[in-house]
């Protein structure tokens, strides 16, 4: 993987491998918080800062620590707390500098943790063998990606909020389907680029 360009895999991490819509990961947060706009762009950039800069410990950690240690066994483990720890790091500043986002979010900062979006990132890096500056890339890419496709459900939940909607439809049933067409269109965009 050493040469694509870290830029072609930050465009491709946001349109032709977006997490949400050609993995179908982080989905809990993704149909749970897409309510609103500020809230969706609020927990959409907390998620890419936290997957900025965890995938760039993990890169280091992985790299400079377990391969040379012989450990690359223990990296899930190593990730996982990685990730923990400065999720809770995230939300203590979060808590103390902006409040109403920190209210607003509510449970749903703290299960960044548990966000598969971040852990994925990471284990695709090491998978794919990606450079420093590519596992960057992918980390903003699939950061933004995310942050895009939860902005849209919020848009598009936020059109058909005082729609009438059939009893199946209301809720999670109307979201499954709009990601189902939004992951329709975003296929239009993969004769682009792919990345494996």
């Amino acid at each position: 993987m050493t040469d694509i360009s870290p830029w072609v895999i930050f465009f491709a991490s946001i349109f032709t491998n977006n997490m949400i819509f050609s993995n179908f990961l982080g989905m809990c947060s993704f149909i749970s918080v897409s309510n609103e706009i500020p809230t969706s762009l609020g927990l959409g950039q907390a998620v890419t800062f936290v997957l900025t800069f965890t995938t760039i410990l993990n890169y280091l950690i992985y790299n400079y620590i377990l391969v040379p240690l012989g450990l690359e066994y223990l990296r899930f483990i190593i990730f996982i707390i990685t990730i923990a720890a400065f999720v809770q790091l995230l939300e203590m500043v979060v808590e103390k500098y902006f409040p109403n986002l920190y209210y607003t979010l509510g449970i749903f900062l703290p299960l960044i943790t548990v966000n598969c979006v971040i852990l994925a990132v990471s284990l695709f890096m090491v998978i794919r063998n990606y450079t420093f500056l590519q596992s960057i890339g992918f980390a903003v890419g699939s950061g933004i990606g995310w942050t895009l496709a939860i902005a849209a459900m919020a848009g598009a939940k936020q059109k058909i909020k005082n729609n009438k909607l059939p009893k199946g439809l209301e809720g999670p049933g109307i979201t499954l389907i709009i990601t189902g067409l939004m992951a329709l269109a975003f296929v239009g965009f993969s004769g682009i680029v792919q990345i494996q």
